[in-house]
């Protein structure tokens, strides 16, 4: 059960003091780049801004501690954001947290059922889909407080276009003051980390947008105007529970269960090529459960591995989840001392801040690399996935994607799936290849490469027997794999050739196909004699077989005429 053991009592067992010192100084700074992160964040998904900072001291703090990563920093991620934005906006925050526990009860399920290695099986062209789109619908959702717009009252779009649709019909209100304040808070991210390595780019945009408001005749709405804020610690909060509550919270759940596994075991694959390490990954969906359960419980919102915060931990010297306990600890006193201070940060800063966001997770030139190389059938996905996300949210983007790459999946393997018939030769061939046998004209033989499944079952049609065929031969070396569909078509193709008086035989069946012919009895209906373990073994049975039938022919005919002569003298 070392799949399902806490990263955390690995690291204990060769801890010292230097790596102490490293973990709780990378803990520190991992911090300080959470802070203003996790307030952009909250206010995304549309919560209060010590919601965010809920989440990552709870989440962070339970995840590392339980989590299968050395180095794994959790909290809120931009992936989160226009979901949890919807959820509250339908259900509110008692249904946000509904759906919050029920996806940690899920990922714990996931994690002590083994299904941290599945997760790879959702292609890549859906995450990276899903995921331009979300960028997509940060930025768009940030487009209001970034130009100061001001919309008119009962205007509360929530849903993407929505919201897209709000900013041009009102683009009319635009507040110059806040455009420089977000202009220069984002001239600042994208300067920062080329001048300052240590210093985070966010942090200066922030204490650089809190001066300009304050200090200049700038107007411009801050989280304060916004938001009531306070620096209260997190307490047990317990929402009101209904059946129907928990019905109409399960699709939500579902989809957050799955976002929250594919970013924390995306952000631990990163990780292990960072550190060269290897994660646990059950161990940690079943800690990202947990993470998610106290996360909602304490006023939070959902959590999973953050690729950004987890490399600067790297960066800074954290090997072990200590630093991630450290980085939660920091911000509890960062609550407490600071947590007031936030309302003076300008929501252009916000937003800004919410544009490289969305910018470093956008995956653009993934995309368009994508677009141009990738076959076809994933352009398809990829596309669709990220359409969809725009357009109506990331669980039908992820439904829709997932049932189409499946179904252009299974056409393609159909199309790889082929049957090819011998060429046949005879005595009077003047020229045979070495690997040609001579067979004769009644002796057909089928080499079947590919997969035989539901998609590809209709392959076994192409398979002629004609009326001077007596002796059928099936090569199934290259099939790896057989389902019930296809073996239902094998058996109409025995009964035709059992109707036809042909004798059929399979050669070189693998191990799985031959497993589900057992199963079904199959062998049983061909005959156990008939299933040779290669082509030549299979060969040679029928051409017995084959000179059987030709002896036991020619003394039929010796006898016919034996016994007509015999009545023709009788008769005489």
């Amino acid at each position: 059960m070392n799949s399902l053991k806490p990263m955390l009592l690995s690291s204990l067992k060769s801890y010292d003091k230097s790596q102490f010192v490293k973990d709780v100084t990378a803990g520190i700074i991992v911090a300080i780049i959470a802070l203003p992160l996790s307030i952009a964040l909250a206010l995304a998904s549309g919560v209060g801004p010590e919601a965010g900072i809920f989440t990552a001291i709870v989440a962070g703090f339970v995840i590392s501690a339980l989590g299968g990563s050395s180095v794994q920093i959790a909290g809120p991620t931009a992936a989160f954001a226009t979901i949890v934005a919807g959820i509250v906006a339908h259900d509110g925050m008692d249904g946000l947290i509904v759906a919050t526990i029920l996806a940690g009860i899920f990922l714990i399920l996931m994690g002590l059922c083994h299904f941290g290695s599945l997760i790879k099986f959702i292609p890549f062209t859906i995450t990276t889909g899903f995921t331009s789109g979300i960028a997509v619908t940060i930025v768009i959702g940030q487009l209001k407080d970034f130009f100061g717009l001001t919309y008119p009252n009962g205007v509360k779009p929530i849903e993407t276009v929505e919201k897209f649709e709000a900013v041009i019909n009102n683009f009319s209100t635009i507040n110059m003051d806040a455009v420089i304040v977000g202009g220069v808070s984002l001239a600042i991210l994208i300067i920062a980390p080329y001048i300052f390595k240590r210093i985070p780019g966010s942090l200066l945009a922030v204490i650089a947008g809190i001066l300009m408001v304050q200090f200049l005749p700038l107007k411009v709405n801050t989280i304060g105007n916004l938001y009531t804020i306070s620096n209260a610690l997190p307490t047990l909060h317990f929402p009101s529970l209904s059946l129907n509550r928990i019905q109409n919270a399960l699709p939500n759940a579902l989809t957050i269960a799955v976002l929250a596994a594919i970013e924390s075991l995306l952000s631990c694959v990163v990780a292990d090529g960072m550190i060269n390490g290897k994660h646990r990954s059950d161990m940690e969906l079943v800690a990202q459960g947990a993470g998610n359960i106290a996360s909602a419980l304490f006023g939070g919102i959902p959590a999973t591995g953050a690729i950004a915060r987890t490399a600067a931990n790297i960066k800074n010297g954290g090997k072990t989840p200590i630093a991630g306990m450290v980085h939660s600890i920091t911000l509890v006193i960062v609550l407490v001392v600071l947590m007031p201070y936030a309302g003076m940060i300008p929501m252009p800063t916000i937003a800004a801040i919410l544009f490289i966001v969305a910018y470093n997770m956008c995956q653009w030139r993934t995309f368009l690399n994508l677009v141009k190389t990738a076959p076809k059938s994933d352009v398809i996905v990829l596309v669709t996935s990220f359409v969809l996300t725009v357009i109506f949210d990331l669980v039908v983007a992820i439904e829709v994607g997932m049932v189409l790459a499946c179904l252009l999946f299974i056409k393609r393997m159909s199309e790889e799936t082929k049957v090819n018939g011998w060429t046949y030769v005879d005595e009077d061939t003047p020229d045979v290849d070495e690997h040609l046998q001579k067979l004769p004209l009644q002796i057909r033989v089928y080499e079947i490469s590919g997969p035989l499944f539901f998609g590809a079952a209709s392959v076994i049609e192409e398979i002629a027997v004609k009326d001077f065929t007596t002796c059928l031969v099936l090569r199934m070396r290259s099939v790896p794999a057989l389902d019930s569909t296809a073996l239902n078509a094998l058996k109409g193709l025995v009964q035709v050739c059992k109707s036809k008086g042909i004798t059929i035989v399979f050669s070189h069946v693998n191990d799985q196909p031959m497993k589900v012919m057992k199963k079904a009895g199959f062998i049983e209906l061909v005959g156990k004699v008939n299933f040779q373990p290669s082509i030549s073994a299979a060969l040679d049975v029928l051409k017995k077989l084959f000179i059987n039938k030709k002896t036991r022919l020619r003394f039929f005919n010796l006898f016919q005429i034996i016994s007509s002569y015999r009545i023709q003298t009788h008769y005489h």
